[in-house]
């Protein structure tokens, strides 16, 4: 076990640095807002969904209703669907630790479930550095987030711009993949489609047709592949 924490923890480095100044960031947001260090980890806590979290600032005022927080909720986690057809046949066996690894697969854990290559012969060890994997880069977003509404208990200068940060983040994860991966054509795909929708409906309406789209035109690419690598 003390490999697989170890390998865990290091495949999770590179999230807990990109978490420190955004977790930081949405603390000091959420405590600008009026919301203090326990509301924050709180929502950090139970939601975990860094792009939700920073739109559900401006929910918490209360002039949106509930209906429509739903929906921007689900259109906005709606990408969070396709993050888990990899890994139906690796999960599928792991009893409750699945539901854990389902409720934590996010833009941030998902590479790293895709990277991870651990394998010393055991099967319970391979589904614990999914699992500590998982609880490495949770428990990163929770304490960042705290630590963020505490140190915006000291801020008094204007904090306009600092919620760029979570754009900086998808950005690094964009270029990581497409550097480590074997063909820049599913991001080139989902560039495409993204622009093209957003120039069809709008900023409001564009990302789930967008991700619909990407899905149907990379899908019989990977069945293709699917089929030569049988043979």
């Amino acid at each position: 076990m003390k490999k697989v924490i170890s390998y865990s923890f290091r495949l999770s480095i590179p999230v807990l640095v990109s978490f420190m100044p955004l977790g930081i960031a949405y603390g000091i947001l959420m405590q600008a807002s009026g919301y203090g260090p326990v509301i924050t980890g709180g929502t950090s806590f139970f939601v975990f969904a860094g792009s939700l979290q920073f739109l559900m600032i401006s929910m918490y005022g209360g002039t949106v209703s509930y209906l429509t927080c739903a929906v921007m909720a689900a259109l906005l986690n709606s990408r969070h669907l396709f993050y888990g057809i990899p890994f139906i046949e690796k999960w599928k066996d792991y009893g409750f630790w699945k539901y854990f690894l389902i409720f934590s697969l996010i833009d941030e854990t998902f590479p790293l479930h895709l990277k991870n290559d651990f394998d010393d012969g055991s099967e319970r060890h391979r589904m614990f550095s999914y699992v500590l994997t998982a609880a490495f880069v949770w428990s990163y977003w929770v304490g960042f987030s705290i630590l963020g509404a505490l140190i915006g208990t000291l801020i008094s200068f204007e904090i306009k711009g600092i919620d760029f940060a979570m754009t900086a983040l998808f950005l690094v994860i964009l270029t990581e993949q497409i550097k480590t991966g074997k063909t820049a054509f599913p991001a080139a795909v989902a560039a495409a489609s993204s622009l093209l929708c957003l120039y069809v409906l709008g900023p409001s309406n564009f990302m789930l047709p967008a991700l619909l789209l990407t899905v149907i035109v990379l899908v019989p690419g990977l069945r293709k592949g699917g089929r030569e690598d049988e043979k």
